[in-house]
């Protein structure tokens, strides 16, 4: 029994034994070992054997890079305002024995050194200057931490300043000035808007007024040279039927039964228009009347009957279908009414000669009693007498 116990007390031991001796350091780690206290070696990673009861490993320091975030620390700029700013630190270990025995808490020793660059730096900025120079503050802090840290075994690679908080009343008056800001590039980019779109009307209706000014011009241009045309046309138009209606008169030798005719078709047209009040029969319907019924006297130098030969004259298409188109044919009917007027006038004037002695006088034009006003028609029939006035002289 008491053999068994030391079996297994020596056992126990020698378990003991390797547990001391035998030591695993993790990768990306160093052991420091003390002898008695001083230092005696630095354990690599992996599988590593030391003196029992004699080697201690005291510290296993980290080489990998590690992140501290420290919390938010109050800092005054150079205009006197209290910011708040906190930081974030990536560092590494670098020679471990330097870091265990150099310093006693290296992390500590960052964070306040960090502190106190942090706010001789900031405080030589205003607060704009350390809102809008974030990358100024991380490059002069890290400088600063590198150069301190380099005798601890301790490498700074970045220094970021998480947040910069102003106090509330800076932040209120601060979205107050972006806010006013804002409303001042909208005007001014409305404004912009607005004199662009004023330019572009101003523009398009310079432009249509234009081209509504150059297409009156054309249409005028062209409706003037179609009543020009047109006026041509019409004046030709009437030269050639008074010629053709004087070359038919004096072609076919009127006699009495033409006269009469006129006469008697001029009669209806005296009456024409809703304005005539008076109706005035010319005293010369009665020597109409008796040429038309042959029971009186003949006009003088107008045969009763022509013996000359009786020319046919082409007076044209006279299909109304074609005539029809504006008036045609009513006017035609006006101007031949008119050209056989003015033949009888000449005719009565070449058969009324005067004496030698009187003084040639012109012949009147022929006027339509309709078209004469009411003073003419009074001083007519005041002239009229039962005998008919003398024609006039014809003109020499």
């Amino acid at each position: 029994m008491i053999y068994l116990i030391l079996l297994g007390l020596l056992f126990l031991f020698v378990i003991v034994l390797l547990a001391k001796t035998v030591r695993i350091v993790p990768q990306a780690r160093a052991g420091i070992v003390e002898r008695f206290g001083k230092y005696k070696q630095t354990l690599s990673a992996g599988l590593n054997v030391v003196v029992p009861f004699v080697d201690k490993v005291r510290y296993l320091i980290d080489l990998r890079e590690q992140v501290v975030s420290f919390p938010p620390q109050p800092v005054i700029t150079q205009d006197n305002l209290v910011v708040s700013i906190d930081t974030v630190i990536y560092f590494q270990v670098t020679d471990p024995i330097a870091a265990t025995y150099e310093i006693a808490n290296y992390i500590q020793a960052v964070e306040q050194l960090t502190m106190t660059t942090l706010r001789n730096i900031v405080g030589g900025m205003d607060l704009e200057g350390t809102l809008t120079s974030r990358d100024e503050i991380n490059t002069r802090l890290r400088g600063v931490l590198d150069e301190a840290t380099g005798k601890w075994g301790i490498r700074v690679n970045r220094v970021e300043l998480k947040g910069i908080d102003p106090p509330p009343s800076i932040k209120d008056s601060m979205e107050k000035q972006m806010r006013a800001d804002r409303d001042k590039r909208a005007q001014i980019l409305t404004a912009e808007g607005g004199r662009q779109s004023a330019i572009l009307t101003a523009e398009g209706e310079k432009q249509a007024s234009i081209l509504s000014a150059e297409g009156d011009r054309e249409s005028l241009i062209l409706r003037a040279q179609a009543d020009r045309e047109s006026s041509i046309l019409r004046a030709q138009g009437e030269g050639q039927a008074i010629q053709t209606v004087f070359q038919a008169i004096h072609d076919g030798n009127p006699d009495q039964s033409l006269l009469a005719y006129q006469y008697l078709t001029m009669m209806p047209k005296l009456a024409e228009g809703s304005s005539n009040k008076l109706w005035i029969v010319p005293s010369e319907i009665g020597k109409a009347l008796e040429g038309l019924g042959s029971t009186m006297s003949e006009m003088a130098g107008i045969p009763k009957e022509n013996d000359g030969p009786r020319n046919r004259i082409d007076m044209g298409s006279m299909d109304p279908a074609k005539l029809a188109g504006s008036g045609a044919l009513a006017e035609t009917e006006r101007r031949t009414n008119k050209a056989v007027e003015e033949a009888i006038a000449e005719a009565k004037a070449a058969a009324n000669p005067v004496k030698p002695a009187a003084a040639a006088v012109p012949p009147p034009p022929p006027t339509d009693v309709a078209d004469q006003g009411p003073t003419d028609a009074l001083d007519d029939t005041a002239g009229d007498t039962d005998t008919a006035p003398p024609p006039p002289p014809p003109a020499q």
